[in-house]
């Protein structure tokens, strides 16, 4: 007597793993709508679809991570799709990061002068009288700074 089992073998590093839009949703912690705009904004490659459903490779958890990641550094949709298609293939992830990484502590430094400057003015107190001589005592204060 002759007996056949078949198995199927799943490894993680195959490209034999296939998730749905929600098991990549639940994975990376994001909504779904959330991977078809980063899709539609060409941060994530097109997806293979089975049966008109989207069918995802597990590398995409990988990608949706460093995209969550830049955006927790608060790169914008921009800088993130700059950070995957913005440099020579060949250019490795820490010439990327640190290349926009400086441009944007530079952005933060400016956006914190500007803040401590509001700040400056919202401590200020006021001791108008109306907002007519708001408006008097601001238009002055501007002409005697020029």
């Amino acid at each position: 007597m002759e007996i056949i089992i078949r198995l199927k073998v799943y490894l993680k590093s195959s490209k034999l793993i296939w998730m749905t839009i929600g098991q990549v949703a639940k994975g990376s912690g994001l909504a779904a709508s959330a991977i078809r705009y980063y899709e539609q904004a060409g941060l994530l490659p097109k997806p293979q679809r089975i049966g008109g459903r989207r069918q995802y490779d597990w590398s995409i958890l990988e990608r949706l991570a460093v995209l969550q990641r830049a955006r927790a550094c608060g790169f914008s949709l921009a800088e993130a799709r700059r950070l995957f298609y913005g440099f020579r293939e060949d250019a490795p992830p820490s010439a990327r990061w640190r290349t926009l990484a400086v441009r944007k502590i530079a952005e933060l430094d400016e956006l914190t002068r500007k803040i401590a400057a509001m700040k400056e003015l919202l401590e200020r107190p006021c001791t108008c009288r109306d907002l007519a001589e708001c408006g008097r005592r601001i238009m002055s204060k501007k002409r005697s700074s020029r």
